[in-house]
């Protein structure tokens, strides 16, 4: 047993009995929106995973610990203490268990921990990736190299739309990570369904999908499955006007100097005021549809 990993009685028991489980960040919990917001949602999501037969397993490090499953308490805990709580991806987790501290995991963050616990299907808003201007900042998220080693299957409404969707696509491509379209061939742009850029890879059904993640690691091919779940329709943005609340965020953030772990938070919560909420709204819906569809696939795997 790893001594820094800590799993709830109710994780700990699906995962003795072969049941579905699905893993959940949570820095989407404390930097992702608003307080009280981010408990409801939290909870909601966890609803979501429950009514669609798997069991949800939230993430995070909590006082040194590496937990899988975390209670309503320590879910509170952390949606008030919002951006006080540390990001933790790989690069933290050395330095938050010694210290015995506390961190929300990212998309990367939480692999980590749901690999370590043997959870195989994890739901999120959208992935990071390569941000626009990596080609003079190198700004590129842990989450992709991530995804090229840990063998976790990530369901998300694409990559966030604050970043440069082609060369976050291309760079999957190069790291062997298959992403794979959810009913459509057209990788979503996170709060819309369309960016115009074509997937080599489409799935029509949960089953399918979990046919193709036990094909990549029973032969030995280890590393991350993304599957890009478009947003539903009746809760997609407006592409122009979506894309010129963007346009303006990443502006305001040049001009202010904002740039790595700070930068994705700055941008979400500009483009939640420049939208007057309504992106705030089409996140929450994105991060639901998101978990059903995860909670599917890993009933499906689980058979």
């Amino acid at each position: 047993m790893n001594p820094y990993l800590e799993i709830s009685d109710e994780v700990a028991s699906a995962l003795r009995e072969g049941k579905a489980v699905v893993a959940l960040e949570s820095t989407i919990i404390s930097h992702g929106m608003p307080w009280p917001k981010n408990l409801d949602t939290a909870l909601e999501v966890e609803d979501v995973v429950r009514a669609h037969g798997a069991v949800p397993a939230t993430i995070a490090i909590m006082n040194g610990k590496m937990k899988a499953g975390l209670g309503k308490r320590e879910l509170e805990a952390l949606a008030k203490s919002g951006h006080e709580v540390a990001k933790a991806s790989r690069r933290d987790f050395p330095r938050l268990l010694a210290e015995r501290a506390t961190g929300a995991t990212t998309v990367a963050g939480t692999m980590i921990v749901a690999s370590f616990a043997g959870i195989p299907v994890f739901a999120t808003g959208g992935v990071g990736g390569v941000h626009r201007g990596a080609e003079a900042s190198w700004d590129v998220s842990a989450d992709l190299e991530e995804l090229a080693k840990t063998s976790v299957l990530v369901v998300c409404a694409g990559a966030k739309s604050i970043l440069d969707l082609p060369k976050t696509l291309e760079y999957l491509e190069t790291r062997g990570v298959p992403v794979i379209g959810m009913g459509t061939k057209e990788l979503p742009a996170f709060y819309t369904s369309h960016s115009g850029i074509p997937l080599e890879e489409q799935a029509d059904s949960p089953a399918e999908i979990a046919s193709r993640m036990r094909a990549k690691w029973a032969c030995g091919l280890s590393g991350g499955i993304v599957v890009a779940n478009p947003i539903p329709a009746e809760f997609a943005m407006d592409p122009t006007t979506i894309n010129l609340a963007i346009d303006q965020a990443v502006r305001e953030a040049e001009a202010a100097a904002v740039k790595g772990k700070e930068l994705t938070p700055f941008l979400l919560k500009r483009i939640v005021e420049i939208t007057g909420g309504d992106s705030l709204e089409s996140n929450i819906a994105l991060v639901k549809n998101n978990a059903a569809l995860a909670a599917e696939i890993a009933v499906a795997y689980a058979l």
